[in-house]
């Protein structure tokens, strides 16, 4: 599949920062400056920070004037985690299973390195979307404006839903360490490419195949490997506490932006056990919100139209 790679018009840096026993992987753009909040970039669930240099080439030369704007790779996704003096693609630490909290810690103590004196703009897209929405609650002098991208959170759950979770948990656990929950290798960049497109139809072949060279590297086998951690598939033990996120989302003291795709894939994805009208009903408990539509647009909303959204945080973080 040949074809004419998307050209960056804004190249990012790349900078390991040592997160928590991690090597955090860290893209940014522009420095640090007195005049203006940094902007916090946090990427979904099987992506990586590299995701948002479509949105960032489209921003404003206003808006970049003075701006610091930086994308991390969560851990156990991109190279974070990764040995970059190898390029083995072995994990570090061993994990086998990922815990939400780690999130919002690796999120702090970036913030710690990045911004320790000024309350940031912070924005997160799907699982990122749902760890900055519950940071807020947590930190909230820590953001000046919120941004929440298709971040859903997830159902609602019962106490008595425990006994059959922690069981699930433990075997899936033993299905990892069987080696079948591997994420399949791709012959060469192309495949990788072509998957995303099959992910996401709207995704143009340039963007797909820019995207391919960040989302996955060749192994030592010659193939080339998606950057996630494959025990990002085992579930969470824990349950999905609604009272304990309700009081997160009322503790929110910056105001936040709830952007939507225009195509809504909820339905889809849960089968009827979660609703856009539940996730509604929860974000009324956002102190000072405002919703967002962006058109002609999927989950992955910040590749589909780039435009729109860019126009959408420029507008929300003056």
């Amino acid at each position: 599949m040949m074809c004419r790679m998307y050209q960056v018009k804004r190249p990012a840096t790349s900078t390991f920062v040592p997160i928590r026993q991690l090597n955090y992987h860290v893209l940014s753009w522009g420095r640090p400056s007195a005049h203006h909040a940094p902007l916090v970039l946090m990427h979904g669930w099987m992506d990586v920070g590299a995701s948002y240099q479509f949105m960032v080439d489209v921003l404003s030369e206003a808006f970049m004037q003075d701006r610091f704007i930086i994308a991390p790779d969560w851990r156990g996704y991109g190279l974070t985690g990764l040995n970059p003096d190898t390029a083995s693609n072995t994990m570090y630490p061993a994990q086998d299973n990922y815990w939400f909290p780690d999130y919002l810690a690796d999120l702090d103590f970036l913030l710690d390195h990045y911004a320790p004196n000024t309350p940031v703009d912070l924005v997160g897209h799907s699982m990122g979307g749902n760890v900055v929405m519950q940071y807020a609650g947590a930190r909230p002098e820590r953001i000046r404006r919120l941004i929440n991208l298709e971040g859903f959170g997830m159902p609602t759950t019962q106490a008595t839903q425990a006994p059959q979770r922690y069981a699930k948990w433990m075997d899936q656990l033993k299905t990892l360490h069987q080696g079948e929950l591997n994420l399949k290798p791709y012959d060469n960049a192309d495949g990788v490419a072509r998957r995303l497109m099959k992910t996401n139809p709207r995704l143009s072949l340039d963007k797909a195949s820019w995207l391919a060279q960040h989302w996955a590297r060749p192994n030592a086998q010659g193939q080339w490997q998606v950057l996630g951690d494959a025990a990002h598939k085992v579930i969470n033990a824990n349950l999905f506490r609604l009272d304990e996120v309700l009081a997160l989302y009322q503790n929110i003291s910056a105001p936040t932006l709830s952007v939507e795709a225009s195509d809504n894939q909820m339905d889809q994805w849960w089968q009827g056990k979660y609703t856009l009208a539940e996730f509604h009903e929860r974000l009324t408990h956002v102190p000072q919100l405002t919703r967002a539509l962006v058109s002609d647009a999927g989950h992955m909303l910040h590749h589909d139209q780039p435009e729109q959204l860019a126009r959408l945080i420029e507008d929300f973080t003056r």
